[in-house]
């Protein structure tokens, strides 16, 4: 899980004004603002985000309940939106922007830009939660 930063109001306009919509995070305008390289990971590399040191859905995967491949699905009714992450073979999920986390909590916190469960967001696509599934 990443640390979590309180920003007063005037600092918070100023990285909506110099956010891309629909594209920036908060985490990714602020990387750009300080001159720190992007974290998104190019198309086909296996670069995960640091997170947890055993990615959390290993166990799931070593007892056949997942399989490396399968998509998992975040349906946010209220922004009709519809989110896919695929179940790589190390127990991590490769997001459509390609890039790969250890946990559904990072995917989940990283497609929304604030902190999210992803446990109780992805489903598999016949709708059987991850949390269900522990």
């Amino acid at each position: 899980m990443s640390p979590t930063i309180r920003v007063d109001d005037e600092v918070y306009e100023e990285l909506q004004k110099r956010a891309t919509p629909f594209v920036d995070t908060p985490n990714s305008t602020l990387r750009r603002v300080l001159g720190l390289p992007g974290k998104e990971a190019q198309p086909g590399s296996t670069a995960v985000a640091p997170s947890s040191p055993e990615p959390a859905l290993r166990p799931l995967l070593a007892d056949r309940r997942l399989h490396p491949g399968q998509q998992l699905v975040w349906r946010r009714r209220n922004l009709h939106r519809v989110h896919y992450a695929e179940v790589l073979e190390d127990g991590t999920l490769r997001l459509e922007d390609g890039s790969v986390h250890d946990t559904p909590s990072g995917a989940a916190t990283a497609l929304a830009g604030n902190s999210q469960n992803g446990w109780t967001a992805f489903a598999t696509e016949d709708g059987i939660l991850l949390r269900d599934m522990r």
